[in-house]
């Protein structure tokens, strides 16, 4: 047989045993350190030397091994799983939240367990934190928190959905938490972007390119990003001078979006508080015949994958939910791992990315 020729002439091969299982011993031996060394830097233990811990991590990826997570879980008490409550994946926002945060929790060689959380028609979102409406299921925050309990996760992260922080009273002890856009709370660790200087960027960008005034289309009256960006717009506007037109109010879809055409037909420039809201509403703008940008100009909120492929392509608030998800993922662990941060909370800038719906 001659040479792969797929593969560089002097990549390492990787050798598994016939079990196609890598022990610790194996990569001790490939190299040349302890197996004391390898459990070190398997458990990220700073009493290893950056040159040592660079020749065991080559040795790894040489050999293609992968801790075992049971073993591991033995030896520090954890499970290395940590828990993702949600109470909807229907948002987009909600959707990439989802696959960043297990990517940076892979990152840091942590599981995922995504559980949902409704609320029943008996409770109120003042109680448990998230819009009434939920999965359906009829179960609270305080439910999925108990379904992570009893898979034994290291701790939690929450998108929270809802103007309310989770209740500490719904909270099990001893399960830490992160939540990702909640108000500031002295007890909890809280990461959010920046809702209201991004609000604020796009009704300025409004402003200054000739609109006398900017209406909004607002998410939802118990969200707390879609409060953050209503304040945001709200006191452009007046520090502007200018008096804030009435706001619409949607659920964050683009059928919401449709729908409010009408109350903004005769609006020179829209702020929507997300993308899907701005797709909604340039499709009833279009069936009006109201042009875009020649007759009105729309911006949206998130700057989601698609929104370049509007038509025409959307200008919007771009939200960073990598590192919104890194953020979370890093003060979580740093929790579990007993190595708090300096900063409990944080806030994720925004950027604006204009494109050719505001003129």
């Amino acid at each position: 047989m001659g040479d792969d020729p797929l593969r560089a002439p002097d990549a390492p091969r990787r050798r598994r045993p016939a079990s196609g299982r890598v022990s610790m011993a194996m990569v001790a031996s490939r190299a040349g350190v302890s197996g004391q060394t390898v459990s070190r830097v398997v458990n990220d233990s700073p009493r290893v030397d950056p040159a040592t811990r660079e020749r065991v991590e080559t040795a790894m990826a040489e050999l293609g091994y992968r801790p075992h997570r049971a073993a591991r879980a033995l030896r520090t008490g954890r499970s290395q799983t940590i828990g993702l409550v949600v109470t909807t994946l229907a948002t987009v926002g909600n959707s990439r939240m989802l696959q960043a945060t297990a990517e940076a929790a892979a990152e840091r060689g942590y599981a995922l367990t995504l559980v949902t959380a409704g609320a029943s028609a008996s409770t109120t979102a003042e109680r448990v934190g998230v819009p009434a409406s939920g999965n359906g299921s009829g179960d609270t925050v305080a439910d999925a928190f108990e379904r992570l309990v009893e898979q034994e996760v290291d701790g939690a992260i929450v998108l929270n959905e809802a103007s309310a922080l989770v209740p500490a009273a719904d909270r099990p002890a001893g399960l830490r938490l992160v939540v990702v856009d909640a108000p500031g709370a002295a007890d909890l660790a809280v990461v959010h972007s920046d809702h209201v200087g991004g609000a604020a960027v796009a009704t300025a960008h409004l402003l200054e390119i000739g609109h006398a005034t900017v209406h909004h289309l607002a998410g939802p009256a118990d969200s707390f990003a879609a409060g953050e960006r209503e304040r945001g717009w709200r006191d452009t506007l007046v520090a502007a001078g200018v008096q804030p037109p009435p706001i619409v109010r949607g659920d964050w879809t683009a059928e919401a979006g449709f729908l409010a055409g009408d109350a903004v037909l005769t609006a020179s420039a829209v702020f929507c508080a997300n993308d899907q809201m701005a797709l909604g509403l340039l499709r009833a703008l279009a069936d009006a015949g109201r042009r875009v940008p020649e007759d009105v100009s729309v911006i949206g909120f998130d700057d989601v994958p698609d929104a370049a492929n509007y038509r025409p392509p959307l200008t919007t608030i771009r939200q960073d939910f990598t590192a919104l998800a890194h953020r979370a993922v890093s003060l979580l662990v740093a929790e579990i791992e007993g190595a708090p941060e300096p900063e409990a909370s944080a806030v994720v800038p925004t950027l604006l990315i204009e494109r050719a719906s505001t003129r």
